[in-house]
């Protein structure tokens, strides 16, 4: 049979607690007036009763238990009194932070990677939390971990465009998308345990040891590629504006074999690694 949670607000505590007080100082009162063994039964039920007292701090709940049947959910704060014959499980409802560990996977390209999760969370049936899972802290450390491990099968740590590998979601740069699916995954493991997922992100994502410094070779590698690419455009726009201005001022004539001379000197200064060393011609074009 499916129960949900059901909220319930038992007697006020101050009230029972005056109560309790007064049934006391007459028990006591009158053993020590009148001895009689009426009030020792009395002084006993009296306190009987003051196990059922409870303090309710807030986003804190109890659940009651009377004999192993659920009676209901305390969430209101403040004093109560309940049957003492209840069993009163305490549950935070604060929300609570969780760093996993580092985990050691394979991404979708099957390279290892080491991935780590932070994930905000709290109980939002305590019904759930008690009855439907062992222990509900495990169980959200336990699933973390798998949905972590299923999200870095389905992405690739980054995109390889230069081996025609390039993928739409990465785990590096598409922050956003992983993280929403991260908290649909965990939504769906946790909801059973009655666990509202707040947040849920990459807190580490880097290779692992034995491949890290490789990538970092070829991430190096094409970062220079592509700044090679830029410089080279930028050089060829600066040579061909060298040439028409040159041309429409009438500044110097130069016949094609100069050309090609000229723009392979330009070529050479504008893409070298580093600063050219000129040397001045004093002399006519043909020395």
């Amino acid at each position: 049979m499916d129960i949900n949670e059901k909220t319930t607000t038992p007697s006020n505590g101050y009230v029972m607690l005056l109560i309790i007080i007064l049934l006391l100082i007459i028990g006591v009162a009158g053993l020590i007036m009148m001895k009689m063994p009426l009030f020792i039964l009395l002084i006993l039920v009296t306190l009987a009763m003051v196990p059922g007292l409870i303090l309710v701090n807030p986003n804190e709940s109890r659940v009651l238990l009377l004999f192993g049947k659920y009676k209901g959910t305390v969430k209101n704060n403040g004093l109560f009194w309940v049957n003492p014959f209840f069993t009163k499980t305490k549950i935070s409802l604060r929300a609570r932070n969780f760093d996993s560990e580092r985990l050691k996977v394979n991404d979708k390209l099957g390279n290892p990677i080491m991935i780590s999760t932070i994930l905000v969370w709290r109980v939002k049936d305590t019904f759930k939390a008690s009855f439907d899972v062992d222990n509900f802290e495990n169980f959200v450390v336990v699933q973390t971990d798998a949905a972590v491990r299923k999200l870095a099968s389905m992405y690739p740590y980054d995109n390889f465009a230069d081996e025609g590998l390039e993928e739409d979601i990465t785990l590096r740069s598409s922050v956003n998308e992983v993280s929403e699916a991260l908290e649909k995954e965990l939504e769906e493991r946790l909801d059973i345990a009655g666990i509202e997922v707040l947040e849920a992100r990459i807190g580490y994502l880097a290779y692992a040891h034995e491949i890290a410094s490789a990538m970092l070779k070829r991430q190096q590698a094409t970062a220079i590629v592509a700044a090679r690419h830029k410089i080279v455009e930028g050089a060829v726009s600066m040579v061909e504006m060298a040439l028409n201005e040159l041309g429409k001022k009438n500044i110097v004539h130069l016949d094609d074999e100069r050309r090609a001379a000229m723009v392979s000197n330009l070529m050479v200064i504008l893409c070298g690694d580093k600063d050219a060393s000129p040397i001045v011609n004093a002399g006519t074009l043909n020395h």
